[in-house]
């Protein structure tokens, strides 16, 4: 089914989601990967202040490449990031501020399939190579901050519109699209072993 559908995200919205959707975003995103995730789950341990809204947010797995034109920042790429690089720190990340969505590329594992049917939220897999593609539905940079964790590794606050597609992988009820294709393939190949031993 193909979906578009405005930010913030309702749980209502979350749960009529299921593995295979297609779906496109119109408002904020938030672009995180490890060392952004590791700091924002120290902060919240101590309390301290993030400087850009987590909570109940979509967040992309995605390092972009951006330079400054005329002391304004510009978007060249920002294509997803090998999701299940952030599997020690995304389960955490999910239970801390209520994550919604995750957009990235290749999946993610078992602990955080659990947390987000736990905490209500989804994932999405975003295609790969297509960071050109991506910049051009950034209309807007809202606000950078950690810039001191580096370009790629800094929280970019990006307006997006029509950003997809986004092909739901692991909804809020549990189902794993990369593990029911991995048994699917499993069952294949017990079938084509056997076959070969008759």
């Amino acid at each position: 089914m193909k979906i578009q559908v405005e930010t913030p995200l309702s749980i209502d919205f979350i749960k009529k989601l299921s593995i295979g959707d297609e779906v496109y975003l119109t408002g904020e995103i938030i672009t995180i990967r490890d060392r952004a995730s590791s700091r924002a789950i120290e902060y919240k341990i101590k309390g301290k202040p993030i400087p850009a809204e987590l909570n109940e947010s979509i967040i992309y797995h995605c390092g972009p490449i951006v330079k400054k034109i005329d002391e304004e920042w510009n978007v060249v790429a920002a294509g997803p990031t090998t999701s299940i690089r952030m599997e020690n720190l995304t389960p955490q990340l999910i239970k801390m501020f209520n994550i919604r969505m995750i957009i990235g590329k290749g999946g993610m594992g078992i602990e955080t399939t659990k947390a987000l049917k736990e905490h209500c939220g989804v994932y999405c897999a975003f295609t790969g190579g297509a960071g050109v593609a991506a910049a051009k539905m950034i209309k807007k940079i809202v606000k950078v901050e950690w810039l001191d964790l580096g370009i790629p590794e800094a929280l970019w606050v990006f307006k997006v519109e029509n950003f997809g597609p986004l092909i739901v992988a692991i909804d809020s009820k549990g189902n794993n699209l990369y593990e029911e294709i991995k048994t699917k393939i499993n069952e294949n190949l017990k079938i084509l072993r056997s076959e070969k031993i008759d």
